[in-house]
């Protein structure tokens, strides 16, 4: 039997004995079906890795044997995507596909045209999504799990943070390059890209990005057609990374 090309997530790494719990001892031993003396891929979304040998192939409660925990060679990405609240499954998605990526975090935004229910606390939906995240982190491999963030409003969001942003606009250039001299600066700050709802951010809203004092605000542009939200958030991604 192949050893499973796939990772499982482990929250607390460390050299010695680990017992899995149970959605990734069965994911293990039922899905992948494997066996003692085999190797699985152990992550913890937090930059560390390691091989782990399995010493008891329990459905319920898989025991690994960890010699070595890895550290990721790349630092935690500086790429954040703030969205506002869509409606239906809409955000769900969203993460899906994001947090394949070097996403750092995704925030959801109650903006001026948002369109969830406004007494919601989306709880529910920040629960799937932050599942979802942890579906992509395994299946992308990448060293860092996507924090999911909010639901929050976005005046206060805008106030307090410290950063560059990136708002995807008609008159913004095609491709932008925010990892240009980032290498070299150990402070560089975080970049945070805005997508609004269906519509779009409000006037009002638009004019406080642009005028934002506590960062570098760009202008990206996704093309000459009228995007979807949940469109848009992958776009407009796929042309920063």
């Amino acid at each position: 039997m192949k050893t499973p090309d796939s990772r499982f997530y482990c929250p607390l790494i460390s050299v010695g004995t680990i017992i899995l719990d149970e959605n990734e001892s069965s994911h293990a031993v039922r899905v992948c079906r494997a066996v003692n003396g085999e190797i699985l891929q152990l992550c913890d979304g937090l930059g560390h890795y390691a091989d782990a040998t399995i010493t008891k192939a329990d459905a319920k409660a898989c025991e690994v044997r960890v010699d070595t925990v890895e550290d990721a060679p790349l630092k935690r990405p500086r790429l954040n995507l703030g969205i506002a609240c869509l409606k239906d499954d809409a955000l769900e998605e969203v993460v899906f596909h994001a947090a394949q990526t070097e996403t750092d975090s995704i925030i959801f935004l109650r903006t001026d045209y948002s369109q969830e229910p406004k007494n919601s606390d989306l709880k529910k939906t920040v629960r799937r999504a932050e599942l979802k995240s942890l579906v992509s982190l395994k299946q992308s491999k990448k060293p860092w799990m996507t924090r999911i963030e909010g639901p929050i409003e976005f005046d206060k969001w805008l106030k307090d943070y410290q950063g560059d942003l990136i708002l995807c606009d008609i008159d913004g250039e095609r491709k932008l390059d925010i990892n240009e001299g980032a290498a070299e600066n150990s402070d560089a700050k975080p970049v945070t890209l805005l997508v609004g709802p269906e519509g779009g951010f409000s006037p009002r809203e638009i004019e406080a990005i642009k005028t934002f004092q506590n960062g570098k605000v760009h202008l990206l542009n996704l093309g000459n057609t009228r995007l979807r939200a949940r469109t848009a958030a992958i776009i407009a991604l796929g042309k920063i990374l």
